[in-house]
């Protein structure tokens, strides 16, 4: 019996296969290709906009050098804002590592001294203490906070590579726009409501 079945399947299959006729298939290529090249447009090779940003490459690019992703996706204006997130972040992680090591120079001074004494800056030994955990904090956070601007920027590159393919409808409206409502059980009300227009 399964012999028998699998006899019929492939003798489907063979009728399957002989029934296509190939002049078929080519006389409907020539036809849809003689429509396309009759027609009054003009007919183009399609190629892609989105293609010529690939996202992996814009990544890359800013992963190697920060902006150079940016500059890859033709956003040259947002190059100043990468480079003056990493000058600001540069010179307050400075700032915090030089008062981090000034506290602990002063720490060191009046400890030698017998620990009872005041530093240069007027503070004892606990505010001193207190002074260079403050200094080392806001240094590490800000040094933390450059690593995430160096990933922001790098997800900010991949995006945009991303959205170059994204077309804007022209007809998209929104409004903010005067909202009244007349309620029985909470009486008149008045607000603003944000309406999409497609």
């Amino acid at each position: 019996m399964r012999a028998f079945a699998l006899c019929g399947l492939f003798f489907l299959i063979a009728v399957g296969l002989f029934a296509q006729d190939p002049k078929a298939d080519t006389i409907l290529i020539k036809t849809q290709t003689d429509t396309a090249t009759l027609s009054s447009q003009r007919v183009e090779r399609i190629e892609s906009y989105a293609s010529r940003f690939d996202p992996r490459k814009a990544l890359l690019y800013s992963a190697i050098f920060p902006g150079a992703g940016q500059l890859y996706n033709k956003k040259y204006w947002k190059m100043p804002l990468v480079y003056g997130g990493f000058s600001v972040t540069t010179v307050v992680v400075i700032f915090w590592d030089d008062q981090h090591r000034k506290y602990r120079n002063e720490l060191f001074g009046v400890l030698n001294d017998g620990g009872t004494g005041l530093s240069p800056s007027g503070l004892n030994a606990d505010q001193l203490r207190r002074a260079i955990n403050i200094s080392r904090r806001q240094r590490d956070f800000f040094i933390l906070l450059s690593g995430v601007w160096y990933l922001l920027q790098m997800v900010d590159a991949h995006v945009d590579a991303h959205l170059k393919e994204f077309q804007l409808n022209p007809k998209l409206q929104v409004k903010w726009e005067p909202h009244l409502e007349n309620s029985m059980m909470l009486g008149r009300q008045a607000g603003f409501s944000l309406t999409f227009r497609f």
